[in-house]
């Protein structure tokens, strides 16, 4: 069934209001020099100030504030000159952090683009955005010279600048329960096209299963210790969804990888990015380095069992997912041994590690994103400062219960089973956080769910036939 995407953009805005934008807006050039979710936040609350008439000019207005507090690293001396040097004060956009000099009992904050460390900010800052001390903040901060803080040498703890205020660009409560009792309002077919639209991209352009497989993309955002691959062609926007709809994620591209980014810190006693985020996506896989790939590739796979890992005196669980992402330049059938060769050496050939990952999101059969005024959405969407949120909070909600006595999975081995249990209850819990799902739904859901096991099922049989049988998943489904 098409869906009238006007008709569908007005619903979506009489039962959720503030929480939508128009993607088409939201996907101009002039204001990609931040994350999408703070040009979202932005959007979303100058469309809600009222006066239709006089939206272009605020627009213009959002844009040149973006473009003039966002500071570019090559601004840095500037801007400390002016503060520092001219004492005067200064806004600035940026992803703000506050951690703790546990030693000398001082809060210091971090301020990214100008690689700014051991920054003074006030108490009240921090006690009205608690969010700052756990994964940081994007938001407008206003800065002005201070005093530094000396220990008893005289040494300088703290630069001479200090965050006095700071207004951030997120959601800062959202009803969940509001959320999920509102999605009854619409129709499966309309609330995929909710979602596809939510990702920036025209659901016009695709086909049913096209816009299953992008959804799928948000399986490791709202179900916890998921771990999935997808490969497909470059400008399938495989990278771009994990940039551009959670605050919650961080992307790796390739390069050099040490376990104290990824696991923990020994000198400083930082946790790493598996401890700190909801989703950890290694873009361009062949590209990635270890120094060490015996070392990590352990840790890696124990905790891709349970959540659990250590290094060092450190021992810690997290729910943190994983996403292996890489590009193949083929479209139709991919034989199961093309994936293994899109891999990097170190993991090509561990069987182990294969494993332990629950599925492949088939990407070589999404179109490439070609022209802007084609692929891309004009209607409207979720805001994703707000969608953010609600796929944080949806992590909290287990649907593996539901899935569990619903679904009996045939011929698998235990690492079959919880991996196809976890995606089956990620991308129902995306569709369906109503748990509405009836026996025609939760079949589509479980029948592409079991494609993505499935070819992991046939590579470990092409690398290990002696130890991986070959066999054919298969499921029955128990209710109407």
């Amino acid at each position: 069934m098409t869906v009238n995407q006007d008709e569908l953009s007005a619903k979506l805005k009489y039962h959720y209001g503030e929480y939508v934008v128009d993607k088409g807006i939201a996907n101009m050039q002039d204001i990609r020099r931040v994350p999408k979710f703070v040009s979202e936040h932005l959007l979303t609350k100058i469309s809600n100030e009222g006066d239709e008439s006089r939206f272009n000019e605020r627009l213009m207005k959002m844009i040149e504030l973006v473009n003039t507090l966002h500071p570019e690293a090559k601004d840095k001396d500037k801007i400390l000159d002016k503060v520092i040097i001219k004492r005067q004060n200064h806004k600035i956009i940026d992803e703000i952090k506050v951690e703790i000099d546990e030693v000398h009992e001082l809060r210091k904050a971090l301020i990214p683009t100008l690689n700014l460390h051991n920054v003074m900010i006030l108490d009240s800052v921090v006690d009205q955005n608690d969010q700052l001390l756990s994964t940081g903040i994007w938001g407008l901060a206003s800065i002005r010279y201070t005093d530094p803080i000396l220990d008893e040498k005289g040494n300088k703890l703290t630069l001479p600048v200090l965050i006095e205020d700071f207004k951030p660009f997120h959601i800062a409560n959202i009803n969940l329960a509001e959320f999920i009792a509102k999605r009854e309002q619409f129709t499966t077919e309309e609330w995929i096209d909710i979602l596809i639209n939510t990702t920036g991209l025209n659901p016009e352009v695709y086909t049913e299963r096209q816009k299953l497989l992008l959804i799928s993309r948000f399986i490791p955002l709202v179900e916890n210790n998921i771990n999935i691959m997808e490969f497909g062609p470059r400008a399938t926007g495989k990278t771009f969804f994990y940039r551009n709809i959670s605050f919650y994620d961080r992307i790796i591209s390739g390069g050099k990888i040490t376990p104290a980014q990824l696991f923990y810190h020994i000198a400083r006693r930082t946790v790493g990015e598996i401890g700190m985020k909801d989703c950890i996506v290694f873009d361009e896989v062949a590209r990635l380095k270890f120094p060490d790939p015996n070392e990590i590739m352990g840790k890696m796979k124990d905790y891709m069992v349970d959540g659990h890992f250590e290094r060092g005196p450190k021992k810690s669980t997290s729910l943190c997912s994983l996403v292996f992402m890489g590009n193949l330049d083929v479209s139709g059938y991919v034989p199961a041994e093309d994936i293994n060769y899109a891999l990097p050496e170190f993991m090509r050939n561990d069987t182990a590690f294969i494993d332990r990952i629950h599925g492949v999101i088939p990407g070589w059969e999404i179109a490439k994103i070609r022209k802007s005024e084609v692929h891309l959405s004009k209607n409207y969407g979720f805001s994703v400062d707000f969608f953010s949120e609600i796929l944080h909070e949806l992590r909290k909600v287990d649907f593996t219960p539901l899935i569990r006595e619903r679904v009996e999975l045939k011929n698998i081995t235990i690492r079959d089973e919880i991996g196809i249990y976890r995606l089956v209850a990620g991308l129902a819990k995306i569709l369906f956080p109503n748990k509405q799902l009836n026996k025609e739904n939760l079949e589509k859901i479980v029948n592409i769910v079991i494609e993505y096991r499935q070819m992991i099922a046939d590579l470990l049989h092409k690398m290990a036939p002696g130890e991986f049988e070959r066999k054919k998943i298969t499921y029955s489904i128990t209710g109407a």
